[in-house]
C-alpha cells in the first residue's frame, strides 16, 4: 500500500494520500490549496488515477484542494452530511464505506470540534483530522464544536479502536507525525484519566484566537461545488419534470453515473444503463460501447449522478470531445427523490 503524509508548513496541516499500488486509484484527504502542484506530482511519479478527494471537516484554517483537484483530475469530491458544503459528488455519513481500487476507508461520525468532523479508519489506520491530536485534541468553540461531544466521539469511537492503531491526525505543531490509539489513550494531556466534565472544563478555558484565515477559508470551503456548471449551456441542464417527460422515449438514453453502493441506498431511474462516474473517460474511447452507439445515431443522453456534480461535469467532459445531443438532470437524484 502506498501511504504518503504531506506537510502544509503555513497551516502546519497534515494531507494523506492513498493507494493500493502504483499505477492504481488514490484518494486523498483533508488536501491544502497551495498543495495541489505536490500532489500532482506524486501522482504523475507514482502513475495514481485520483478518483476521490475528501476532508475530515469543513476547514478554517486554510483554503482545501477539493475543488482544484476535482477542476484538474475529474476526480469526486466527498464531504459529512452534516457538512455546510454547497454541493459535492457524495455525502458521506457514520459507517459508510469510502472505497478505491484496494482501499477501504470506514467513516467514523465524530463531531466535536466541528459539528461535521468525521474520522476515517482501516485495520490499522485512523486518520482523525482535528478531532483527535498527537498529545492534544481539536478546539471546541466555533463551528458548532461542543466540548462534551468531543469527548464522546474521542472516547466511543476512536478509542475503541484496537490499541496498536496508528493515528495520523490533522494537524501538527511540534514536529510529530504519528502516534497509536494506545499512546493517547493513556498519555493524552487533555484525555488521559479525565472525566468527561474535566475534558469539558479544559476545552471551555483555552481561550484561542480565531484561526488567521478563518475568514477566507470558510466561505471557501462552503463553496466548492458552486462553480459546477458555470459555462454550460443552459439548455442542457434538466430539471426532473423534463427528465420524466423523457425516460420513456425510445431515442434517449438515462445514464446514471453513480457507483453501485449509491445506487444500492436509493435506488435508480428505471430504464437507465448504469455506467460508473470513474470509469467514464475509457468509455469514451471504446466506439462499440452502446453509449456512443446511441449518440452516434444521433440520439440523446442525459446524466445523472447524486447531486449533479458528477453529471455536469461529464457534460464539460462529452462537450471536450465534441459530443453533442448530451444533457444532466440538474441537482440529481436528490432532486429526483424529492419530487417522486
Amino acid at each position: 500500500m502506498i501511504l504518503k503524509q504531506f506537510f502544509d508548513e503555513v497551516s502546519s496541516t497534515y494531507s494523506y494520500l492513498l493507494a493500493e499500488r502504483e499505477g492504481g486509484e488514490a484518494l486523498i484527504i483533508d488536501s491544502v490549496l497551495e498543495n495541489i502542484d505536490e500532489y500532482l506530482r506524486f501522482l504523475g511519479t507514482h502513475q495514481l488515477k485520483l478518483r476521490k478527494v475528501v476532508d475530515t471537516h469543513t476547514h478554517a484554517d486554510h483554503v482545501s484542494g477539493m475543488a482544484s483537484l476535482r477542476n484538474l483530475t475529474a476526480c469526486m469530491t466527498l464531504v459529512s452530511d452534516h457538512s455546510p458544503v454547497s454541493k459535492a459528488s457524495v455525502r458521506i455519513k457514520h459507517g459508510d464505506k469510502i472505497q478505491i481500487q484496494g482501499i477501504s476507508l470506514k467513516v467514523l461520525y465524530t463531531p466535536g470540534h466541528t459539528s461535521d468532523s468525521c474520522c476515517y479508519h482501516m485495520p490499522g489506520f485512523v486518520f482523525t483530522g482535528d478531532t483527535l491530536l498527537i498529545s492534544g485534541t481539536g478546539r471546541t468553540d466555533f463551528q458548532g464544536g461542543d466540548a462534551g461531544a468531543s469527548y464522546d466521539s474521542i472516547v466511543n469511537h476512536l478509542f475503541s479502536l484496537p490499541p496498536e492503531t496508528l493515528v495520523y491526525p490533522g494537524h501538527d505543531y511540534k514536529g510529530e507525525n504519528l502516534s497509536t490509539i494506545a499512546i493517547e489513550k493513556h498519555t493524552n494531556p487533555r484525555l488521559a484519566g479525565r472525566s468527561r466534565a474535566e475534558y469539558v472544563a479544559i476545552m471551555s478555558n483555552l481561550e484561542l484566537d480565531d484561526p488567521a484565515m478563518m475568514d477566507v477559508a470558510l466561505p471557501a470551503n462552503i463553496c466548492i461545488g458552486d462553480d459546477i456548471g458555470q459555462g454550460l449551456d443552459a439548455a442542457k441542464i434538466l430539471s426532473v419534470a423534463e427528465v420524466r417527460a423523457k425516460v420513456r422515449d425510445a431515442n434517449v438514453l438515462i445514464v446514471d453515473l453513480r457507483e453501485d453502493e449509491e445506487i444500492e441506498k436509493t435506488g435508480t431511474i428505471e430504464g437507465c444503463m448504469r455506467i460508473p462516474y470513474k470509469d467514464l473517460d475509457v468509455i469514451l474511447l471504446d466506439i462499440e460501447h452502446p453509449l456512443l452507439q446511441h449518440l452516434a445515431e444521433g440520439k440523446e443522453v442525459v446524466f445523472f449522478c447524486a447531486f449533479g456534480e458528477r453529471s455536469a461535469l461529464a457534460l464539460s467532459r462529452m462537450g471536450d470531445t465534441h459530443i453533442d445531443n448530451c444533457y444532466h438532470l440538474k441537482d440529481g437524484m436528490d432532486a429526483w427523490l424529492k419530487v417522486h
